[in-house]
């Protein structure tokens, strides 16, 4: 079929939704992506010529660069519609190399939303490709460029071959190699609460110990608490105080890149680059039956807050029509965006609040509905009215001693009618409904319970977390993180332990020579403020050239001395302790890709190998002549097992405590839930909550 107009995209799912939107006078085809970039084989940047790449067409995209330019030959006219973001107006440049365009023609169209009305009005107002834009890309890449292809080859010869090191990598693992060495420095402090429980009437509820005569007071020890518990003589408690007030709380913004991956991990147990793959596929298009194929949201790499005026307008008639008018918040105040955040396009949300997740459920997979759900609820709420709670403070005495009881009610529900906002430890909020109390009322206690604490070391970095302390510092942008991520773990920098990053040796040894040798690398302010300075160039207030020399020069003098004073690093094979079966040969841990593990000592000639498995101290309830070891899945999940697998095939995902059940004698086990961890009989004739 004869053709005008030809349009080229990154995808083929994108391909097939624009052009149904087209018409037949547009063919739109697919890059697949970057089709030139800087060569794998080498550095391909001329430091001497004004850091000059040097751009190759990358190797199995010949077919693609052929058909491109025989499209294009067959078109009156070629419109460049890649993401709208530096990546997108780079690959926008060069397919115009490529294919010989006029980077002073019109021919660069951009939208925000795979929609049909948005991609018809995108292609009613072309322009130049943004050559700022560009820059700001070319600057990334040659900066990553230089750090990379400098400091890799130094690591592959004094530590091991396959390293690497990278600007935003390096600073991603500093950061979790220090909250590590904050844990391994913790020194855990005593302290004692004194929990209480209360009745009115049949009415319970619950206080907690605040002070003696009127004065906050710390429970540092035992004697402490004694103190305390040796003047509680009685049951009776007088209301002494109580305090009651409305409290708004006000709903989060529509979602930006980082936030919609950390709400994603803590809702949905989502790892970041699942995230960004399903939401890849919304943005892109998703077939509604007889509407065709549409794309669900907006585009997914942002850091902006901001909606358009249209989208408000449409959720703020939703939210009337379906909640009624008292929910819709019509003067939402502006929220501000991140600190070098950029503002080229809106934060991310639904195409239209009017396809609510119930209806576009037949049409979705369960991954797909569940995140379209996520930015659904989160935009709706965010055009929704606070809502507002009732508090209630009560303080109790008795001979001087005193507990509050904190209360809370829903009074008005407001935005929460669809979103309440995940929490970092997992637990959601309860409302803690207190009896009608008045001052001078007698209540009794039912039980007066002294536990003992320890402070606890600050938490590693789930990916959630690790993701807003790179974003909160100026680390890194939007399409930076779940690479970053990916690359620290697929070098075996750092390993995932109950969700949580732990930096394995290799990666403290990588540290420590990128910290002693380049500091500026690993220096979060230099590197925030690297990030500055690329925006700026996208603004063109800078020029890329100066801002990579900038950096390149002091960089260039720490290279030299580091190929100087380095000197080779050992990872010296550890002795396992015991012979290998097969040849007698004595057994060593060695350091792999994927972690430690046992090799036999005569290899090549032996090539016996077994995984690293760790006892818990616990006898096989099963055979009871094993030991009970952890091992992980293939899934890297934690699980139990029994160490003469297979003549016993013991295994648990919960971790067996070494008793049994009093009531049906299975084995208990130790079981993770909210808030905590408890002892349980798999069978649920048991439990009890473990001593935090």
């Amino acid at each position: 079929m004869a053709y005008k107009y030809l349009v080229i995209v990154e995808s083929p799912a994108k391909a097939k939704t624009i052009e149904k939107y087209l018409g037949r006078n547009y063919k739109v085809v697919a890059s697949v992506g970057h089709i030139r970039d800087l060569p794998k084989s080498k550095m391909g940047i001329d430091v001497e010529n004004n850091y000059e790449p040097h751009y190759i067409s990358i190797r199995g995209k010949g077919d693609v660069i052929k058909s491109l330019r025989s499209a294009a030959k067959k078109a009156q006219k070629v419109y460049l519609a890649s993401d709208p973001d530096r990546e997108g107006e780079a690959i926008a440049w060069h397919l115009a190399h490529l294919l010989g365009l006029d980077l002073n023609e019109k021919n660069r169209v951009v939208f925000n939303e795979i929609t049909k009305d948005a991609v018809k009005a995108a292609f009613k107002e072309p322009r130049t490709i943004d050559l700022d834009l560009v820059d700001a890309q070319q600057a990334r890449r040659v900066l990553d460029r230089l750090v990379g292809y400098s400091i890799s080859p130094i690591l592959w010869r004094k530590v091991k071959k396959g390293l690497s090191a990278g600007r935003v990598q390096s600073v991603a693992l500093k950061i979790i190699i220090d909250r590590e060495k904050e844990i391994r420095e913790f020194k855990p402090e005593e302290y004692w609460s004194i929990d209480g429980n209360f009745k009115k009437g049949r009415k319970k509820f619950k206080a907690n110990f605040w002070g003696i005569d009127g004065k906050k007071k710390k429970l540092p020890n035992a004697e402490s608490v004694k103190e305390v518990t040796s003047r509680i003589t009685g049951k009776d408690y007088e209301v002494k105080n109580v305090e009651k007030k409305e409290r708004k709380r006000n709903p989060a913004a529509p979602f930006t890149t980082s936030s919609l991956q950390q709400e994603a991990a803590r809702k949905l147990n989502f790892r970041t680059r699942k995230t960004m793959m399903v939401a890849q596929q919304l943005y892109e298009g998703i077939s509604l039956g007889r509407q065709g194929t549409v794309g669900l949201i907006t585009y997914m790499r942002t850091d902006s807050k901001r909606i358009s005026d249209s989208a408000k307008a449409e959720v703020t008639d939703f939210i009337e029509s379906t909640y009624g008018k008292e929910f819709a918040a019509h003067d939402v105040k502006k929220l501000k965006n991140a600190q070098g955040a950029q503002d080229a396009h809106e934060a991310i949300r639904p195409t239209s609040a009017l396809r609510t997740p119930d209806e576009m459920a037949k049409y979705l997979d369960k991954d797909q509905l569940k995140l379209y759900s996520l930015i659904w609820s989160r935009l709706v709420a965010s055009q929704m009215t606070p809502a507002i709670l009732d508090t209630m403070k009560v303080t109790l005495d008795h001979n001087g001693v005193q507990f509050i009881a904190n209360g809370s009610k829903v009074k008005f529900k407001g935005f929460m009618q669809v979103y309440v906002e995940g929490r970092d430890d997992g637990k959601e909020e309860k409302e803690n409904i207190l009896p009608e109390l008045e001052i001078g009322e007698m209540v009794q206690s039912v039980d007066i319970e002294p536990k003992q604490h320890f402070t606890q070391p600050p938490a590693r970095f789930s990916e959630a977390t690790l993701i807003r302390t790179l974003e909160e510092n100026g680390v890194g942008r939007p399409s930076t993180y779940a690479p970053t991520l990916e690359t620290i773990q697929r070098r075996y920098y750092v390993k995932l332990a109950q969700k949580r990053f732990e930096p394995t040796e290799l990666g403290e040894i990588v540290n420590t020579l990128i910290e002693d040798f380049f500091p500026q690398i690993v220096d979060v302010h230099f590197t925030a403020e690297m990030e500055d300075n690329l925006d700026k160039v996208e603004e063109g207030k800078e020029d890329w050239i100066k801002v990579v020399d900038h950096f390149y020069r002091p960089f260039e003098k720490e290279l030299k001395t580091a190929e100087e004073k380095i000197e080779k690093i050992q990872i010296k094979d550890e002795p396992a302790g015991f012979d290998c079966e097969l040849c007698g040969h004595p057994m060593v841990i060695k350091l792999g890709r994927y972690g430690k593990f046992y090799a036999c000592s005569n290899f090549p000639d032996c090539r016996n190998t077994k995984p690293i498995v760790k006892e818990i101290g616990v006898e096989c309830p099963i055979c009871h002549k094993g030991q009970v070891v952890e091992r992980k899945s293939k899934k890297n999940r934690i699980f139990y097992g029994c160490d003469r697998y297979p003549e016993c095939e013991f295994t648990s995902w919960d971790k067996p405590i070494g008793r049994n059940c009093p009531k049906c004698d299975h084995y208990l086990v130790e079981k993770k839930v909210k808030g905590g961890k408890q002892i349980v009989c798999p069978n649920g004739d048991y439990e009890e909550d473990v001593q935090k």
